[in-house]
């Protein structure tokens, strides 16, 4: 089980941490609106992927009986890993100008965001379904501690993110969040290569 739980920490703080759409949103809301606002928005994932992980958890639960496809789909999702991976290894400063952002006067705002972001879909498809075909050919309740360790994670560093802008905006733009995220981007890049063999070994070439 603690391996779940490794992998869904990791994938969660790169999600929470990573520059996007909804973190721009937790952070104009807070500048704008106060922590509680900015709060209301870092919970908008729990709402919005509910649908996608219940899709997700019905053809992982498919796949653990058809290895070539789990295969090719922990292929693709080496692939959006080292994607991700190499994103966090590019970071740099993140600059938010509130006065050019459209105001974000509701949670609806971060939910349609999210909704309209390709990837939790992306995630899902390719990384979630053949870790979560994975764990669930041990135990369903390894499957369920990934999710909820990941999302525990992907909330709370965003949340953690809206507390830290409130108290200092600045944190964005300093060397702790840069080596952060490139921290995060070096092992998340020994992930895609342990989804690499593990897609190749389902494929029966290794």
């Amino acid at each position: 089980m603690s391996g779940y739980v490794l992998i869904g920490a990791l994938l969660g703080l790169s999600a929470g941490f990573a520059p996007g759409p909804l973190m721009t949103l937790v952070i104009s809301e807070t500048l704008q609106h106060g922590v509680s606002n900015g709060i209301k928005v870092a919970i908008v994932p729990v709402i919005t992927d509910l649908p996608v992980i219940i899709v997700t958890f019905y053809l992982s639960a498919r796949l653990t009986e058809l290895d070539h496809i789990l295969g090719m789909v922990s292929l693709a999702g080496g692939f959006f890993i080292l994607y991700l991976a190499c994103n966090n290894l590019r970071t740099v400063a993140v600059a938010v100008d509130i006065n050019n952002l459209p105001r974000p006067r509701s949670i609806m705002k971060g939910i349609l965001t999210n909704i309209l972001s390709p990837h939790p879909y992306m995630f899902w498809l390719t990384v979630g379904a053949p870790v979560l075909g994975t764990a669930m050919k041990e135990s369903f309740i390894y499957a369920l501690v990934f999710v909820a360790v990941f999302y525990g994670c992907l909330v709370g560093s965003k949340i953690v993110l809206a507390v830290i802008t409130g108290k200092s905006r600045t944190f964005l733009a300093g060397k702790a969040y840069i080596y952060t995220m490139k921290l995060l981007g070096v092992l998340l890049c020994l992930f895609s290569i342990l989804l690499f063999h593990d897609g190749l070994q389902l494929l029966g070439m290794i």
